[in-house]
């Protein structure tokens, strides 16, 4: 487990909010994204302001494009809008 620290977004730290377990992203405790399972569908709900800042952050650390919440969307197979 490691927390995410921030690069690209401006933010000094998330605050133990975001955390890495075995490729995995977690946002408050919940799994927001598996880089071993990327066509397993997400639940886009779980996208709020912050969880997409992380999740952002996350996928461009890991070298994956990370533009919009609609891009995100349909390149990692979240479901809804």
């Amino acid at each position: 487990m490691v927390e995410l620290i921030p690069i690209f977004d401006n933010a000094k730290s998330f605050y133990s909010k975001a955390i890495i377990i075995d490729s995995s992203l977690y946002s408050y405790n919940t799994l927001i994204i598996n880089l071993k399972d990327l066509q397993k569908r997400k639940d886009s709900s779980l996208l709020s302001a912050a969880t997409l800042r992380h999740l952002k952050e996350f996928l461009k650390q890991n070298n994956l494009k990370a533009e919009t919440k609609k891009q995100i969307i349909k390149d990692y197979n979240f479901k809804g809008a």
